[in-house]
């Protein structure tokens, strides 16, 4: 029988690294963890919980602005970008500490280095050069920016890594894209009083969300002053001798900013670990092909997470890794359920989601009923504020299923999570319907739209 010095090593301190390694230990196994940066991740160190964090700071100037509505008289304010980072930076380092002690308490071993395969079952330590070997081995390395090497003058640039500690904050930016990134950094540099423009190769932001959810957050980004480039792209940037960049478009447009932000993707970070040694195969975009249960081709090394380009978030990642410790560790062969999956996008207002949009569900379904309601928040009444909600149900007319639930406003992603339990669930329109409103709230709309707006039959629209 062979030995190996460890029954579980993980390469990758992210949040799906983390989930797999601290459970197999406190199952018994002998278990080491390898991260060349902070553990946490891209989520806690420089993603979803910074991100969230800097959106609340955002949102101050327009609570100030609401308050006069409701009979406050709020005096000078004064922002300090310093004092946020600082602030960000406590709180990252915090979460990063109870990483580290989960690890501890549950008896998995901590290497603070890079590490990659040297095999199907060795890993080589980068620090000491030293192999060591292991039953099982996952792969939770993530993903990592996509530079655009491409574009004259990419050097200049900064990614989402860079924002979050800049060492002032800008006057004026230029952000490049239309996903999540893109959107939600032009929202939150916006609401910080930076001069923003987003540029973007296609006609709309957002281009896998709900029609009305991308429309909607794209004329309340533009009635807020965010200037939007749409169906263009950057061609080179280049830096003035005031340390100012110019940025050229393929339309013919120029842009004078404080920094440009390449927010255009990211990649699965697999480059240098080893894996053609293991033969480990990838696909065409480097992401590690995986089976029905993260397992690669090599019957030994699994992987988790953004590595794999299956659902890159992190809720995801760590089901992925339960879903792993089920199948190898407790006998109970488990699949990650990737469907049916609520999202949000923590833009101003914020979009949260789950289920089929409208024009998915119309390509799948011979006949779809559409629910939708715009309305003006009763906040907005008081305060003046002109932005509209915007709450859409898609049904399935076969069987009355809700097959998509769609929100525009605020606290939407709070909205979406309790959704996505009704629709994982399979609740009919019927089940909506038999719900009491809670009033006065905007969420009683969900339960009070009895008629469709529309119907699509047949991919047309037939009604409304």
């Amino acid at each position: 029988m062979t030995t190996y010095d460890y029954d579980l090593f993980v390469i990758g301190g992210g949040s799906g690294g983390v989930r797999s390694a601290r459970v197999a230990a406190s199952l018994g196994k002998k278990v080491a963890i390898a991260e060349e940066f902070r553990f946490g991740g891209t989520c806690v160190i420089r993603g979803c919980v910074p991100k969230k964090l800097y959106v609340y700071a955002s949102q101050f100037p327009e609570h100030f602005e609401d308050a006069a509505g409701f009979g406050w008289s709020v005096g000078e304010t004064r922002f300090d970008w310093t004092k946020l980072v600082a602030a960000k930076e406590a709180e990252i380092t915090r979460l990063e500490g109870l990483y580290r002690k989960g690890l501890d308490n549950a008896g998995a071993e901590i290497i603070e280095s890079r590490a990659e395969l040297a095999g199907a079952h060795s890993v080589r330590i980068a620090s000491t050069g030293q192999v060591v070997t292991a039953e099982r081995i996952v792969i939770a390395t993530g993903g990592s920016v996509n530079a655009h090497a491409e574009i004259a003058g990419y050097e200049h640039c900064i990614s989402s890594n860079e924002a979050f500690d800049l060492p002032e904050l800008p006057r004026s930016i230029l952000i490049a894209g239309g996903g999540y990134i893109a959107v939600e950094f032009a929202n939150i540099f916006h609401g910080l009083g930076v001069d923003v423009t987003l540029i973007y190769r296609g006609p709309e932001l957002l281009s896998r969300f709900d029609g009305d959810m991308r429309r909607g957050l794209q004329d309340a980004m533009m009635a807020k002053g965010i200037k939007l480039l749409l169906n263009d792209v950057i061609e080179s940037v280049e830096k003035t001798a005031d340390g100012a960049l110019t940025t050229r478009t393929r339309a013919g447009t120029v842009v004078v900013a404080d920094q440009v932000m390449l927010a255009l993707g990211r990649h699965p970070n697999t480059a240098g670990l080893g894996l053609e040694t293991a033969g480990v195969a990838l696909n065409a975009r480097g992401a590690i092909i995986v089976d029905d249960y993260s397992r690669s081709s090599v019957p030994s090394i699994w992987a988790l997470g953004d590595v794999t380009d299956r659902v890159q978030l992190t809720p995801v990642a760590i089901h992925e890794a339960m879903c792993f410790i089920d199948t190898e560790y407790r006998g109970k062969p488990t699949k990650p359920d990737h469907d049916t999956i609520p999202t949000a996008v923590f833009s101003q207002p914020e979009i949260g989601t789950v289920g089929l949009s409208e024009e998915e569900a119309a390509r799948r379904f011979a006949e779809v009923e559409v629910y939708r309601a715009q309305f003006r928040p009763m906040k907005a009444t008081l305060s003046g504020r002109a932005e509209k909600m915007i709450m859409k149900l898609i049904v399935n007319a076969t069987d009355r299923k809700v097959i998509g639930a769609h929100i525009l406003g605020h606290e939407a992603g709070e909205m979406a999570q309790l959704l996505g339990i009704t629709l994982k669930a399979g609740c009919t329109k019927d089940d909506f319907d038999r719900t009491m409103a809670l009033h006065p709230s905007a969420a009683e709309e969900l339960v009070t739209m009895y008629s469709p707006s529309y119907i699509i039959r047949n991919g047309e629209r037939v009604t409304g």
